[in-house]
């Protein structure tokens, strides 16, 4: 007489909450795409990342839902609620940094080691082209002492180099963190100081983010001054003080290699 072996059931709980987190994955990284591609407006860009963020939620309350049922009942499933929290933790890790960022960091959009006399950004037709006419007002007053405050260590640069030799300098920092050149101007004429925009993209959804770089000559030293500014939103999350720091880092780098 042949036994049959019967096995247990498999939460749907459990299982839904694996599909879902593997779909909304799918849908995050679908939103990355887009934003890369540039095919699709920033508004809708966040608007399919956002949904893709509440399908994950929505995974994690299922899978919480599932270990009630198989702690109750015995039912399979465990391995799929661990694979559904493992996935839904990839896709929610960013906006849980970027919103311990916003708790942690003022709401700044525009950084600059000067905070007297900010460079300007150029206003040439293939600059604001290349900005998509976006133009960056002036830092306000409360903006700055609010840089002041969270960020005491973005400050000028001096380097021990003419003019000449800060511009090569410069030139092989930017190309080395691969920004796109937009405007430039070297360093010497009537008023000696030189100057280059450019624009980087942030790492995931590749964002574009304006820099100007100002060159200002002194006695047998050259002063820098860096100013990133972001073109949409209302915080940067700290992410321009950060791209001030890695640029000063690169500036170092070159100068060592030399």
């Amino acid at each position: 007489m042949r036994r049959l072996i019967l096995e247990e059931p498999w939460s749907a709980a459990a299982l839904w909450s694996r599909r879902l987190a593997l779909f909304g994955l799918t849908v995050g990284a679908m939103s990355v795409g887009l934003a890369r591609s540039g095919a699709i407006e920033l508004t809708a860009v966040l608007a399919v990342f956002g949904s893709a963020v509440l399908i994950a939620c929505l995974s994690l309350l299922l899978g919480g839902a599932g270990s009630v049922v198989i702690w109750r009942t015995g039912r399979r499933g465990v391995g799929a609620i661990v694979g559904a929290v493992f996935l839904a933790a990839l896709l929610l890790a960013y906006p849980a940094f970027l919103t311990a960022q916003a708790i942690r960091l003022p709401a700044l959009t525009d950084i600059s080691t000067d905070l007297n006399d900010p460079p300007q950004f150029a206003r040439s037709s293939r600059a604001l082209a290349a900005r998509e006419a976006i133009v960056h007002e002036p830092i306000p007053q409360q903006a700055r002492e609010a840089q002041r405050r969270a960020y005491p260590g973005v400050a000028p640069i001096i380097l021990d180099l003419d003019a000449d030799e800060a511009w090569q300098i410069v030139q092989k920092a930017v190309a080395a963190r691969k920004w796109r050149v937009v405007d430039q101007v070297l360093p010497g004429g009537r008023i000696g100081v030189g100057h280059i925009d450019a624009i980087d993209t942030t790492l995931l959804m590749g964002f574009p983010q304006d820099v100007t770089i100002r060159l200002r000559p002194l006695a047998g030293q050259t002063r820098i001054d860096i100013r990133s500014a972001s073109r949409f939103g209302r915080h940067d999350f700290g992410e321009n003080a950060r791209r001030i720091r890695r640029f000063a880092d690169e500036l170092q780098a070159q100068l060592d290699a030399r």
